[in-house]
């Protein structure tokens, strides 16, 4: 076979792999239909208590770690600034629309090592344990900063009943998962 033959059989093999990829994606979407999209990030949120600079690395059902929600913007990584006010979490992800996650949604906030195709050093990851709608999901970011002044200021918007004890130094595991690292390994 010649070398035009196995190059031509090759971009064909590369070809047919991007669009299976492309048909999966599509599909992942029609599935998550039912996932309604963030609330835009109103212009009177007020004065920010505190923002900071990252990376948006992955919102996830929270009870199906391994499922990315890939609508509404969510499915791709990217620079992100995240600012707590007394309304709750702004979050602007490049190339999504600025959203808000109301106080009254948040569920959780504090590290976490791993999520869905990212494992990063211990407490490395943020996450922000929040509703979408009905939807229970999770939302990870990477902070290349230290975290404490965001964990501390976006715990203070938790009812006190689910508030941490303590600093915001260490991880504060959910309390029917472990995001330690895949198979409970550290």
């Amino acid at each position: 076979m010649s070398q035009w033959a196995v190059a031509a059989l090759g971009a064909v093999g590369v070809a047919a792999l991007l669009v299976l990829m492309l048909v999966a994606w599509r599909a992942r979407g029609r599935r998550q239909a039912d996932v309604t999209a963030p609330e835009p990030a109103p212009a009177d949120l007020g004065p920010a208590r505190l923002e900071v600079d990252g990376a948006y690395v992955a919102t996830t059902r929270a009870d199906a770690p391994l499922d990315r929600v890939v609508v509404h913007g969510l499915g791709f990584r990217g620079r992100a600034v995240a600012s707590v006010h007394d309304a709750g979490l702004r979050l602007e992800i490049a190339g999504v629309p600025a959203f808000v996650v109301r106080a009254s949604g948040l569920r959780d906030v504090r590290r976490a090592t791993w999520t869905i195709d990212r494992v990063v050093e211990r407490d490395g990851l943020v996450l922000v344990a929040w509703t979408l709608g009905d939807t229970p999901v999770d939302t990870y970011l990477r902070l290349p900063d230290d975290p404490r002044p965001f964990l501390e200021a976006a715990r203070g918007l938790l009812p006190p009943e689910r508030r941490p004890e303590g600093p915001a130094d260490g991880p504060r595991p959910a309390p029917d998962t472990d995001r330690t690292a895949p198979g409970g390994h550290s």
